[in-house]
């Protein structure tokens, strides 16, 4: 009994980037301990896929598209009264005004105008965004080799994150800009399905992305900050304020690390994206408007205070939600919540 009891221990102490769900790897079994030629792996039963196979990045896809989908058409009020703000602080000075006139104008209805482009937009962005990022971060680990990885890993996640933040913002920026004109301009369109016509025989196919460049000057800082710094917080939770090592808390625990580091990393990425943010605004919603346009009209300091508390609520909530969303995704269907070691050290052998 001491001998099962002291393996069941040592079993139970074995990070989880040791477990595997291979089914084609053969070897002596005892206690759930797989002995292998070259290592020894604990059997995880309740993996349902295996890491980094294809089954595995389309997982990841589909949670990002609903993390992102979901959260944000969740908070579609709170980005129209964002989004005027920014474009008319005179008419809406604050966020409480802003509401009280949005909902005068144009009805409870109206803060939900944008909704469709904003669901379909960022379903697109949060597919290639999380697909995306675990495609290029295990890219990345295996060109840098096993020690590198683990020596330059948050360079590894910045740099991944980045590359995926690119491809998602092209799916996104189309959506983005029939999103600003329908929110700030009352009478423009009902919402997608007039609008998108409505904008491409004003502005031509083009201009749906002439806010792309500065959409990667929000998106792209955001998303850097987005997953280097949850990794980061992550493993400082697990590592400080958690005395029980990852592998052995509930799911519904480490669900929780998710939402408290996925809070506290929104704010970060807050602050770093938000005068892009102003920009994007700014020019999808004035016809021909350049960015020097936007900096003589808001100026310097507007660029990054104007609209800044509410959207670090927005920003945050969201944030923290989406990280809840996918890595509860990632639960449902077999997978280890994010945040662990670096991709090379988990499919090292």
């Amino acid at each position: 009994m001491m001998a099962v009891s002291e393996n069941s221990r040592r079993s139970s102490m074995i990070p989880s980037f040791l477990y595997s769900s291979s089914s084609s790897t053969t070897a002596t079994t005892t206690n759930g301990v797989v002995s292998t030629k070259n290592s020894i792996m604990v059997a995880a039963p309740s993996e349902k896929i295996k890491m980094y196979s294809p089954a595995f990045y389309a997982a990841c896809t589909a949670g990002g598209m609903l993390s992102c989908g979901l959260t944000h058409t969740a908070v579609t009020p709170l980005d129209l009264v964002k989004c005027n703000m920014q474009i008319d602080p005179t008419k809406y000075k604050n966020i409480s005004s802003g509401f009280g006139i949005s909902v005068r104008e144009q009805g409870i209805k109206g803060l939900f105008r944008g909704w469709a482009p904003t669901f379909l937009g960022y379903s697109a962005q949060g597919a290639f965004k999380y697909g995306g990022y675990e495609f290029f971060k295990k890219y990345y680990s295996d060109i840098a080799g096993p020690e590198n990885a683990v020596k330059h890993k948050t360079l590894i996640y910045l740099v991944g994150s980045a590359s995926a933040e690119v491809i998602a913002d092209v799916a996104l920026c189309p959506f983005e800009a029939v999103k600003v004109r329908v929110q700030t301009q009352p009478g423009f369109a009902r919402g997608l399905s007039d609008g998108l016509p409505k904008f491409v025989k004003s502005e031509g196919v083009m201009g749906l992305y002439k806010g792309l460049v500065p959409l990667w000057g929000r998106q792209i800082p955001y998303t850097m900050m987005k997953f280097a710094s949850f990794e980061t917080i992550v493993e400082l939770i697990y590592k400080h304020a958690i005395p029980t090592p990852k592998e052995e808390c509930s799911k519904r625990l480490q669900l929780g690390v998710s939402f408290a580091g996925g809070y506290v990393t929104g704010v970060f990425c807050t602050v770093v994206s938000h005068p892009a943010d102003n920009l994007v605004s700014f020019l999808n919603n004035v016809k021909g408007a350049s960015v020097r346009d936007a900096v003589k009209k808001l100026g310097l300091l507007g660029l990054f205070t104007r609209g800044l508390p509410l959207r670090i609520v927005m920003i945050g909530t969201l944030t923290s939600a989406q990280w809840c969303i996918y890595d509860a995704f990632k639960v449902s269907v077999g997978l280890p919540t994010t945040g662990g070691p670096s991709p090379a050290i988990e499919a090292k052998e």
